[in-house]
């Protein structure tokens, strides 16, 4: 392995499954030549024959190994079952129970499997059903959001909890350049997960003005607002767009369900209609209203500048943090 590399990883950095779709086979596969972990996410129907044909274009793109991130929340198991039978190289579940049967059916795959979590009660559960690392989720982060602490708060009683046991922890919630992974290295984090970032990379699935946002807004808001009847109970962290200025508000009592149509979209070769205040983000093939979707991002997104290749944002991370930690602080003594 290479510079704090974790779980035969050359390096610490890990794509998170961004959905619908936006962490595709184009930018897993960048990421994974770059050294990193690229997660794709399922879809969150049961679609086993599209998984694998997902799993084989990535492949197509890499010789290195690569993830699929699942939502429990959502129909998985046979979606799951196509996973370990690609025998991809890591599972990562979030949203729902990581039981000991499901690391047991992972390992007996070859597939090591990593939740991520959003508080120590949830991990020490993970931790000891035998997980091979452990994502911790800060209320920082963009998307849906499991947790009400913050990374910086939770991080080291997560690691507290390992007791020699090892067990990368990765540390996810606001972090986007080689600061924040400096940061969540002093912390005792074994590597970093990034969701925005990588949304605001050339070879993500975001539409062009998701992008552009990331790069223009610098606020964001925790929220339910968004998806409420698809996904009820969770809050997600969005962009502070017009739309949502004007909509933050909402009637607790009001979802997309009975709300027009907006806009369109093809999502996992399914094509959707996109509702006033659902939950899904314009990936490259929504049409429609694209400025009144749901726009994910984390408290990070201030950092992100411009719209760069996935490969550049790991280098970037691992050659910064590097230099960061020769000029800052290797000259600290007691």
């Amino acid at each position: 392995m290479g510079w704090r590399g974790i779980l035969g990883f050359e390096y610490g950095i890990v794509l998170a499954p961004l959905g619908p779709d936006i962490s595709g086979p184009e930018l897993v596969a960048a990421v994974a030549n770059a050294g990193g972990l690229g997660l794709l996410r399922a879809p969150d129907w049961e679609s086993p024959d599209y998984l694998r044909e997902l799993i084989r274009k990535t492949r197509s793109l890499t010789d290195k190994s690569f993830g699929v991130g699942v939502v429990l929340a959502f129909p998985h198991e046979e979606n799951i079952k196509a996973i370990l039978d690609e025998k991809v190289a890591v599972l990562q579940v979030y949203w729902g129970e990581c039981s000991k049967d499901l690391v047991i059916q992972a390992h007996k795959a070859g597939v090591k499997i990593v939740p991520q979590v959003g508080s120590v009660e949830e991990a020490k559960k993970v931790i000891d059903a035998g997980v091979d690392a452990v994502i911790v989720q800060g209320r920082e982060a963009g998307g849906h959001v499991i947790g009400q602490e913050g990374l910086i708060a939770l991080l080291p009683q997560v690691i507290d909890l390992l007791d020699g046991r090892d067990i990368p922890v990765v540390a996810a919630g606001g972090i986007v350049d080689e600061r924040g992974y400096v940061a969540a290295l002093a912390l005792g984090a074994h590597g970093i997960c990034l969701g925005t970032r990588f949304v605001a990379t050339e070879e993500s699935y975001a539409h062009p003005m998701y992008k552009r946002k990331l790069v223009e807004i610098d606020d964001t808001e925790y929220t339910n607002v968004f998806g409420r009847a698809r996904w009820p109970g969770a809050p997600q962290r969005v962009l502070r767009t017009p739309f949502f200025e004007k909509w933050k508000s909402l009637s607790d009592h009001e979802n997309e369900t009975y709300q027009p149509v907006i806009g369109h979209s093809t999502i996992h070769c399914v094509e959707k209609d996109i509702h006033r205040f659902a939950g899904t983000v314009p990936n490259k093939y929504a049409t429609g209203d694209i400025e009144s979707m749901a726009m994910y991002g984390g408290q990070g997104v201030g950092l992100i500048k411009e719209i760069l290749p996935a490969g550049e944002v790991v280098k970037r991370l691992v050659e910064g943090a590097q230099l960061l930690i020769q000029q800052k602080f290797s000259q600290v003594h007691p």
